[in-house]
């Protein structure tokens, strides 16, 4: 006989490990045995997924995951890769930050990649890049005597060109950006952009405006991380303190209007966080160096949806699939549009 204490007890564990088990499966790992800090991730669709990392690392699936072809790019076995762009199983762009700060570009499905933009200038560090269609497209880089470091290419990533230095944005002392994800700029059109920085002083910068960002800054490892748009004036921007990766304090702003204003979050996400991205009908998710969290109600509230370690989370452009990467591990959530 099975007494009614016992039931409530057996009732509570099933639901409990249910509860678990949902949470889990959301989270599918894909691989988790590649040697590298995965922080580039660009998904064509819900097959066609690029990824880059440290050690000249970059890999590519066609199949949604199920397989994986991963490889070093010669000649650039040393260069710690922090961003890709993808096409189509074909094309891609790949940034390398420092020591030089280089731009690579691959037409043939990544067996010969093309130096298309290279800077041995000392003391150069390139972040983030983002394209707005299969065109136009934006780098930026920590400051360079006081003004961040931005490229252009209008010629889907031929050629890039750096903006004049007294045009750049003025950077404060103390201030740079993240290459923790890739996603730390944005283009709004064309020609508009936004970037978010960190550090000691944390902004939302466009070629306009400079505006203060009410996130957690003040120091080196202190500041905004990553930047999703919902819309032109619609954006969500997360960070923290990559040294305090279970602090909620002051670990994500959003505002609907440019930056004008920012809303008051209820519950935020579950610790630093170094990405953000936009899933559509008011869904965001996020993830970090303690797991991911999604919000089902445009930012005001978070829930955790696994505990696994990710630097990067991006939706598929086309399907519905989310992606993540961390330190040689992938994953893969699919969600409802």
């Amino acid at each position: 006989m099975i007494y009614p204490k016992h039931k409530a007890i057996i009732l509570f564990m099933v639901l409990f490990f249910s509860s678990v088990l949902s949470q889990a499966q959301q989270i599918q790992v894909t691989i988790s045995d590649i040697k590298s800090s995965l922080r580039g991730l660009s998904a064509v669709n819900d097959s066609v997924v690029w990824i880059a990392g440290s050690s000249g690392t970059f890999g590519k699936t066609i199949d949604g995951g199920a397989s994986w072809i991963w490889n070093k790019i010669k000649g650039f076995e040393k260069t710690n890769f922090r961003d890709i762009e993808a096409f189509d199983e074909n094309t891609a762009i790949v940034m390398g930050i420092d020591s030089p700060g280089i731009i690579l570009k691959t037409t043939d499905g990544g067996t010969i990649w093309q130096l298309v933009y290279k800077d041995t200038t000392s003391g150069i560090f390139l972040d983030a890049m983002d394209f707005f269609d299969n065109n136009n497209g934006i780098v930026v880089g920590d400051p360079m005597k006081s003004r961040f470091y931005i490229l252009k290419t209008s010629d889907a990533g031929n050629h890039f060109d750096k903006i004049a230095i007294d045009t750049s944005p003025i950077a404060e002392e103390g201030e740079a950006c993240f290459a923790s994800s890739g996603t730390n700029i944005k283009m709004l059109n064309k020609k508009d952009w936004v970037l978010v920085s960190g550090g000691k002083s944390s902004h939302l910068i466009s070629s306009k405006n400079k505006i203060q960002i009410p996130i957690l800054q003040g120091k080196e490892s202190t500041g905004a991380n990553s930047i999703a748009i919902k819309n032109k004036k619609c954006f969500m921007i997360v960070g923290g303190d990559f040294n305090q990766k279970d602090s909620k304090e002051k670990n994500i702003a959003i505002t609907k209007n440019g930056g004008k204003s920012w809303q008051v979050i209820t519950t935020p996400p579950n610790g630093y966080r170094s990405c953000v991205e936009y899933l559509g009908k008011n869904k965001w998710v996020t993830c970090g160096l303690n797991g991911i969290d999604i919000s089902k109600d445009n930012g005001q509230t978070f829930e955790s949806i696994g505990l696994q370690s990710f630097h990067v989370c991006r939706k598929a452009k086309n399907g519905k699939t989310v992606y993540f990467a961390g330190n040689s591990i992938v994953g893969k959530m699919i969600y409802n549009k």
